[in-house]
């Protein structure tokens, strides 16, 4: 259907006239130089009347520019079918580590060895496309903590800003305790101010914390900062990654290493102990794709639901018209 933004400025539409009525005609004679009794003797009614003729369609033209100018102003839009949303009440944050120990090349992908953030970066890309009603947060942490991405339902800008990150763009070292507070702090912030709810509802609160170190850096202790998560219902899933075992060529010939023995899984089982959540150990590639489970095993908040009628902007179609009859008119009276 069709709607105008702005109906009021229809009011406008009569000025014209209001001028017209209103305001005293310019009278000929006080230009006239010249006034001749005779027109018929220098052959002028013809004349005359044809330029008579031409003021009156201008007249009409400039009329008809009015009118399409004031549409134009008035912002016609067309509606189309209302559409609905299912919001199912999460708001998800996500905290990335992007401490030295990232680079690792311990992760199997594209039929070759890749870094652990690069395998992140992978599983995660699938992960946030598939969050439809959710709405998501990014914080990038290694010595200290970034929110890189504000409570949105714009999944794809989320998922940009975690295909652009690098390793050590946060620091070498891993702050896990600032991390969970700083999202802790940005999800009570955003708690109900982007979304309506319903009365005496909350949306659930989730966190996703990737890492693959022990906390190093930082003013908060990652337990401490799980106890505050856990009085304020915040719910943190950990995620430890990296493989535990990894060929490794030296001057002494090939060796298997553990890559993993600074993972502190005893303080991210912890974590998610205190808060309800749950610790997931990723090995390899595969093991990792276990988070799109998480959030099916949440029971969300259910809220009414809401429609949006999608709109296409019209007021370029009267203005160009108002601008070619314009055109028209400069080039009548020239």
């Amino acid at each position: 259907m069709l709607h105008l933004d702005w109906p009021w400025v229809l009011l406008l539409l009569p000025l014209p006239l209001v001028t017209y009525f209103f305001l005293p005609a310019k009278s000929i004679e006080q230009d006239a130089a010249l006034q001749v009794p005779f027109l018929d003797d220098f052959n002028l009614s013809q004349q005359v009347r044809h330029q008579s003729q031409k003021a009156h369609w201008l007249t009409y033209l400039s009329l008809l520019v009015w009118c399409l100018m004031v549409l134009a102003a008035s912002r016609p839009q067309w509606l189309g079918e209302p559409i609905s949303i299912n919001i199912n009440g999460r708001d998800l944050m996500m905290a990335i580590d992007l401490s030295e120990s990232m680079s690792i090349e311990d992760f199997k992908a594209y039929d070759g060895a890749v870094d652990r953030l690069t395998a992140t970066k992978i599983v995660m890309k699938e992960f946030i496309n598939n969050r439809k009603g959710d709405r998501l947060g990014l914080i990038l942490f290694g010595s200290q903590a970034y929110l890189q991405a504000p409570m949105t339902f714009d999944t794809v800008t989320v998922n940009r800003l975690l295909q652009e990150s690098a390793i050590g763009l946060a620091g070498e070292r891993t702050a896990i305790g600032d991390a969970i507070g700083l999202a802790l702090k940005r999800l009570q912030a955003s708690q109900g101010s982007d979304i309506q709810q319903n009365e005496g509802q909350k949306m659930s609160q989730v966190l996703i914390l990737i890492t693959d170190g022990a906390n190093t850096a930082g003013a908060v202790s990652p337990m401490k900062a799980a106890q505050l998560a856990a009085e304020k219902n915040l719910k943190i899933y950990t995620i430890g990654i990296g493989a535990d075992e990894m060929t490794r060529n030296t001057w002494f010939g090939t060796q298997i290493v553990n890559p993993s023995t600074q993972l502190d899984e005893k303080t991210l089982r912890g974590i998610a102990n205190v808060t309800g959540g749950r610790y997931f150990r990723a090995h390899d590639t595969e093991e990792m794709i276990k988070i799109y489970d998480l959030l099916d095993k949440l029971e969300p908040v259910e809220q009414d639901e809401e429609k949006f009628r999608p709109n296409s902007a019209l007021f370029h179609w009267p203005l160009a018209l108002a601008l070619c009859l314009g055109f028209v008119i400069c080039l009548r009276r020239v």
